[in-house]
């Protein structure tokens, strides 16, 4: 060794020495880092549901149609699925402290706007605003647990986060539709403004004050940023709006899937022959990153699916109010966090694929429970599917968030957060989308037959709309008026029949895909046992 090497690695030595402990992989600043990170993350997952238990009522004040009122969450989405990719190098350049600070900040700010809004284009703008900065706060939360916390605790981590990846939007709902019932929708972003300024605290407090790097912020890809927001943008939009302007058959959808498919191929043209990439999507070409990827994909579908399947249900068959749906909807969320803690323990007597497998296993579970309804099927016989599916989502989310980054390099932590968040975030919008469309499609497939049907039963029929027009007389209305509204319900029982059986086929469906991720996360390979201690390095 040199005499200048010698010389170079004894002032490294020194200078790690003199750095304050506090910033080390594990302490307790570094905990408070992590804690903070999680309470935005679990802010912006949070509001991704939090208005839809309250359209009728924003819509009400806003004077916009239902239709319209659509795009208060769709704006959203598509403002955080552009701004996850763009954290990575935002956060590099900026430092994580700096902006995280500053996109919690603005956060706030628009929450605060949100609340203001005085028509649905002021709405809708300052949603987007919420859901850019908020979706900053999703990737980065992951990434500060893989760079903070020791591989010891790390599990630990992967548990707290799949307390806001999962019964965040639980309980979105739930908490919505009482925040509007008890005071008004207004306090739907109202309400994070003081977790917002804690947040803020606990980052300002934990992460290490570092300068901007300004080469980082000038060698920017833009070519890759333009894409990639044209490209996740429009198929965003594509997937939230689809299925309510009849897909391929509006030319907005068709025009804005063109531009999203040129956009995507695009960018992951320019990303692959980029030496820094804005995100690094070689990661794709490890095998277990690619097969855990797939795992985040179905996770998000079936997730998210669920969250929005149900409350049609409940809504379209049995009348519920918002608050009643969101007290079913809870209890996909509050028993989970009796399993959680578990989890971390379990992974270290079990295989962590095995432990996934299950997850996802009582998952599929959960939905061909509810694929054998019927009209009696209601809010009180939901409960213990959503308690099977509160169940086996820890299982999912820790052992999968381990799997996926445990071949990864430190500065592959970045990009990984990355892709595995916009999986997540894409599986619940084709989640959401799939579901819509089949429900409708499968209920006028199950119409027309029930049609087709009626007259082997013609002696049935006729027997009802006699016993439902001799009712309705006896009720004071005349016969004509009756023997029509006989027919109505008729229809109506009809119509009623026809989505139930579409809902079970779609809960079935979705128990078939989630099968497919029990393959998936068992093709992983073994995770490789680990002897060495976890040392205090320090964060970089």
């Amino acid at each position: 060794m040199s005499q200048s090497t010698a010389e170079l690695d004894v002032t490294q030595v020194a200078v790690a020495d003199v750095k304050p402990t506090g910033y080390q992989r594990g302490s307790y600043r570094s905990w408070i880092a992590v804690m903070g990170g999680l309470i935005g993350a679990f802010m912006a997952i949070l509001d991704i549901q939090i208005t839809n238990a309250s359209m009728k009522e924003i819509q009400g004040s806003l004077g916009a149609t239902l239709e319209e009122s659509s795009w208060i969450a769709t704006a959203y989405l598509v403002a955080e699925m552009i701004a996850i990719p763009l954290s990575g190098w935002l956060s590099t350049g900026l430092s994580t402290r700096r902006y995280l600070l500053w996109t919690t900040a603005a956060f706030i700010v628009a929450s605060i706007l949100c609340s203001m809004s005085w028509n649905l284009e002021s709405m809708i703008a300052f949603r987007a605003l919420q859901g850019f900065f908020g979706g900053a706060l999703i990737p980065l939360a992951f990434r500060l647990i893989l760079e903070f916390l020791p591989d010891s605790k790390r599990a630990m981590g992967m548990a707290l986060f799949g307390v806001t990846a999962t019964f965040a939007p639980s309980i979105g709902p739930t908490l919505g539709g009482w925040l509007t019932e008890q005071f008004s929708w207004h306090y739907l972003f109202y309400i994070n403004v003081p977790p917002g300024i804690l947040v803020m605290v606990m980052l300002a407090y934990g992460l290490e004050r570092k300068p901007i790097i300004w080469d980082k912020l000038k060698d920017a890809d833009y070519s890759g940023i333009i894409t990639m927001a044209l490209g996740m943008g429009c198929l965003e939009v594509v997937l939230e709006e689809g299925n309510r302007k009849d897909w391929f058959g509006s030319d907005l959808i068709r025009n804005l899937a063109i531009i999203a498919v040129i956009n995507i191929g695009l960018f992951i043209w320019i990303q692959l022959r980029k030496p820094q990439p804005l995100v690094n999507i070689r990661l794709l070409g490890q095998r277990d990153f690619a097969l855990s990827t797939v795992a985040y994909f179905l996770l998000g579908m079936a997730l998210f699916g669920a969250i929005y399947l149900i409350p049609l249900y409940l809504s379209q068959i049995h009348d519920y109010t918002p608050l009643e749906i969101g007290e079913v909807i809870m209890w996909m969320g509050f028993p989970q966090l009796l399993v959680l803690p578990l989890v971390p323990k379990l992974m270290q007597r079990y295989d962590p694929r095995y432990l996934a497998g299950f997850g996802f296993a009582l998952f599929s579970i959960s939905y061909y429970m509810n694929s054998h309804m019927t009209a009696d099927y209601a809010g009180d016989q939901m409960i213990a599917s959503q308690i099977v599916r509160a169940l086996g989502q820890p299982f999912i989310l820790v052992p999968i968030g381990i799997l996926a980054t445990m071949h990864l390099k430190a500065q592959e932590n970045a990009s990984a957060s990355t892709v595995l968040n916009v999986m997540r975030n894409l599986g619940g919008a084709f989640g959401i989308a799939l579901v819509a469309t089949l429900s409708d499609n499968l209920a006028r497939v199950h119409l027309a037959h029930i049609k087709e049907s009626l007259p082997a039963v013609s002696a049935q029929a006729y027997q009802y709309i006699n016993d439902t027009t001799l009712l309705l007389q006896s009720a004071g209305s005349d016969a004509v008026s009756a023997n029509t509204q006989a027919y109505a319900l008729l229809a109506q029982n009809m119509s009623q029949q026809a989505y139930i059986q579409a809902y079970n086929d779609v809960f079935f469906i979705m128990a078939c895909f989630l099968s497919i991720a029990v393959v998936a996360v068992l093709s992983i390979r073994k995770p490789a046992a680990s002897n060495k201690a976890d040392a205090p390095n320090e964060m970089h």
